[in-house]
């Protein structure tokens, strides 16, 4: 606070407030009193001063140091929470007096809140299909129609995945299969020799074999052991002679095969200049139609499977809620009677918190209703209860909403003591 003379009593030379903070394991708070030479007790607490002298001169100290005031300042918003009247708005929302009870159960009340939030999703995107293709049914039937005339020009040409590219390359070669045929025959013959068996072309292979003859009736070492060498290239020219034979029977296979390679080409291109621009893309946007046609399905029996699909995920869903409420119920019970004996050293001796549990009761138009108990009730994203903090001003009185039994300082104290009370649960 800011220093005021106003604050010395009449008389006094000065006026001086002082703490003993508990670090513990605020990393913020012991780099400030480390970086200030502050003294550490032996308990792990500080001890802070501040004072303020008739004359309007400001003191501040910590741990035994003479500190900025600035320093106690950083100090206190690491370790305190200040509460004010204002702050009164913030508790008087649903959703923080809720976010207070689940907070201080911890994981009784995260665990089971996790697995009804799963469940929500899912039921809810059930819902929201089953109210789309009832509600587009017309529409969706339309666009399924369009989808199976695609699948079914799709399926009757039945491509195969980067086909076009393998027929392009074999068109290529069917269009020059004379040249190809006169260069394939040459090397053949190069290889293996005349198809006649002309002994004046004996081919590469003939003459290898002349060669490993030469060398192996040969008493001298080192052109014997060439012979090796020779029957290896012998081995690989008659592998490379086996595949040009291959090769030039498939020129010689089919001479209407390049007439049927251009129409399959052309049943390709009506596909490709239809729905994508290569067979991929062909073959990619039939999977895409497959999958938003099993979503368009709006026959009787695939929305009363939806429906039957959602029914038993409400009654998961209320399943998950109902225990979800019960450990609220006793979260609140426990942390009602923390928030009342703390506020007993905060001047509010004789008052009483009570908190409230309580379920929204909805009727059949809200579209996140879910039947728990036999009520129907709101299935929000937090559960189906709306908590509420009741404070009982003393014996006797009734209980009512905490902004209603307590002033603006009360409510600041209750706030407090709420603070104190999950302070210890965390």
């Amino acid at each position: 606070a800011e220093a005021e003379v106003s604050k010395v009593l009449t008389g006094m030379l000065k006026a001086f407030v002082e703490g003993r903070f508990e670090l513990g394991g605020a990393e913020g708070a012991t780099r400030i009193v480390t970086d200030a030479g502050a003294e550490v007790d032996e308990d792990g607490s500080v001890i802070a001063l501040r004072a303020v002298s008739v004359d309007g001169r400001s003191r501040a100290h910590l741990g035994g140091r003479s500190v900025p005031v600035g320093v106690l300042a950083d100090l206190s918003e690491q370790l305190i929470a200040v509460h004010g009247q204002n702050d009164q708005l913030r508790l008087l929302r649903p959703a923080e007096q809720r976010a207070v009870i689940d907070r201080f159960a911890g994981e009784a009340v995260t665990e089971p809140l996790e697995r009804y939030r799963a469940v929500r999703d899912e039921w809810l995107a059930v819902v929201a299909e089953l109210t789309e293709r009832s509600t587009r049914s017309r529409e969706m039937a339309q666009q399924a129609d369009l989808l199976r005339h695609g699948l079914a020009e799709i399926d009757a040409v039945a491509p195969e995945p980067g086909e076009d590219t393998d027929l392009t390359e074999q068109i290529k070669r069917l269009a020059a299969v004379d040249e190809l045929r006169a260069a394939s025959s040459a090397a053949h013959a190069a290889v293996a020799g005349s198809a006649d068996g002309d002994p004046d072309a004996p081919g590469a292979l003939g003459l290898i074999g002349e060669a490993t003859r030469h060398l192996t009736g040969s008493e001298d070492a080192v052109l014997r052991d060439l012979g090796p060498r020779l029957d290896e290239a012998s081995m690989l020219l008659s592998e490379v002679s086996a595949e040009l034979g291959s090769y030039l029977e498939t020129l010689d296979a089919d001479p209407a095969l390049l007439e049927k390679v251009l129409a399959r080409q052309a049943d390709l291109k009506r596909l490709t200049r239809k729905y994508a621009a290569d067979v991929d893309g062909v073959l990619a946007w039939a999977d895409d139609a497959r999958r938003r046609m099993s979503t368009m399905d709006t026959s009787e029996e695939a929305l009363a499977e939806l429906a039957s699909r959602r029914d038993k995920l409400a009654v998961t869903l209320a399943e998950h809620a109902l225990r979800l409420s019960q450990a609220r119920v006793e979260a609140a019970a426990e942390l009602a009677e923390a928030i009342t004996s703390e506020m007993s050293g905060l001047a509010m001796g004789q008052a009483e918190i009570e908190i409230t549990v309580e379920r929204r009761t909805v009727d059949e138009s809200d579209a996140h209703a879910v039947r728990v108990e036999g009520r129907l009730v709101h299935a929000g994203p937090d559960g189906v209860d709306d908590v509420e903090l009741l404070l009982r001003a003393h014996n006797g009185a009734p209980p009512l909403p905490v902004h209603k039994a307590a002033s603006g300082g009360e409510l600041s104290r209750v706030m407090l003591a709420i603070e104190v009370v999950l302070a210890h649960a965390d």
